[in-house]
């Protein structure tokens, strides 16, 4: 039986948050409501989950020395990771010498922050069907890699997020900018890439899937607009046959229970008639994931605040076609303010998070709109007007 102590007690519940971004901050937030201590790490000053926590560290995730020092220091029950960037050995060490629990599991971490181990363990071990791939370490390899799969064809990074170093390869033309493009947009520096050949489907989803102590929970199907690899707009209830909804949950609990541990995990499907193939999963609430706080009872940071704490999850209601927008500001400017609140927020059943991230330098995802509407088409449409209401000054 779960058992939560008092903060700056020594019966304190600590949990390191090991990135700070606006997913995270919501974690925070719902982590709070039980009492939990909490310690945010990213690497630079007030960040948004920095903003809601008890402490912060400013730190590379990435220095594995430097990490290791703050877990030792804190002595959390729990390490979240919320980004890719993080030295995932260093985790596993952690958990193995009992330090802390990693959730979901340290070899979740490893598998899911590297697009390599992913891909090989959903379609090598498992038998998931997914694009075409190959891996490529030089530019050669990558040049190979290609020419066998195709064009066009999607080069990434093995680890990134929310596009960066993702591009479509087209012709011949693009091999030398793809590479390039690819090499800087690694969370990690250079390195490796995956080259995915396209996949012919309807539309993609990402199926929420909670591991938690009573089993196996699934929220409704989320569909989503990306541009660039970025997420745009999410939608919920996304329309999709029974047979391929089976499907999806099937693959869901396969790749996630293979995994291991309790959490929200965000299992990011393609759907063609009632065929589902294999894309990624994200060992944490995942960013088209956020309509899920106007769309259900229990929104995905309320479920993995949940599930990572040994409480139970009920069954998730779902409040009808709910959608949301993200407000994605172009600059630089470290003095971001947004106006004209009352306009964004005059339609019923809208609402709008300000994520509060200290400043801006070429893009970057500020704000989400949020709107329940009598269908999708409504939802989607109030949503998008929350966010082009809103007057940005950089």
């Amino acid at each position: 039986m779960a058992r939560i102590g008092t903060p700056f007690t020594e019966t304190a519940t600590k949990v390191l948050l090991c990135g700070s971004g606006e997913l995270g901050k919501e974690v925070v937030i719902e982590l709070q409501r039980y009492g939990i201590e909490v310690i945010a790490c990213d690497a630079y000053e007030n960040a948004p989950a920095m903003q809601v926590a008890d402490r912060c560290y400013v730190l590379s995730m990435l220095d594995g020395h430097a990490l290791r020092e703050v877990i030792e220091e804190e002595s959390p029950d729990l390490v979240v990771p919320e980004v890719e960037a993080i030295a995932t050995d260093i985790l596993a060490e952690i958990e193995a010498d009992g330090l802390a629990k990693i959730v979901p599991t340290a070899r979740a971490t490893q598998l899911t922050m590297n697009r390599e181990g992913i891909r090989r363990m959903a379609a090598e071990d498992l038998g998931c069907l997914t694009s075409p791939y190959r891996f490529a370490a030089t530019r050669e390899e990558f040049e190979a890699a290609v020419a066998e799969i195709g064009l066009p064809c999607v080069v990434k990074p093995i680890m990134s997020s929310s596009g960066k170093g993702q591009s479509t390869v087209k012709s011949e033309d693009d091999l030398p900018s793809a590479w390039e493009y690819a090499q800087e947009g690694g969370r990690a520096g250079a390195g490796k890439v995956i080259v995915e050949g396209f996949v012919d489907f309807d539309y993609e989803i990402t199926l929420l899937t909670v591991r938690h102590c009573g089993g196996t929970s699934f929220c409704d199907p989320i569909g989503h607009l990306q541009v660039d690899g970025d997420y745009r707009e999410s939608w919920q209830p996304q329309p999709m046959s029974e047979v391929a909804l089976a499907k999806a949950r099937e693959m869901a609990e396969k790749v996630t229970g293979n995994l291991g541990g309790w959490g929200v995990f965000g299992v990011e499907l393609f759907v063609k008639e009632d065929e589902v193939i294999f894309s990624e999963v994200s060992p944490r609430p995942h960013d088209t994931g956020m309509v899920t706080m106007i769309s259900q009872d229990l929104s995905q940071f309320a479920l993995h605040a949940r599930a990572i704490l040994g409480l139970p999850v009920p069954n998730i209601r779902n409040h009808g076609p709910s959608a949301s927008c993200a407000h994605v500001v172009e600059g630089y400017s470290e003095e971001v303010s947004f106006g004209n609140l009352e306009e964004a927020l005059a339609l019923p059943d809208t609402q709008l998070r300000l994520f509060g991230k200290p400043k801006v330098s070429g893009k970057r995802r500020m704000a989400v709109g949020l709107a329940r509407g009598d269908d999708l088409t409504q939802a989607r449409e109030k949503a998008r007007r929350v966010i082009s209401a809103l007057d940005t000054l950089l």
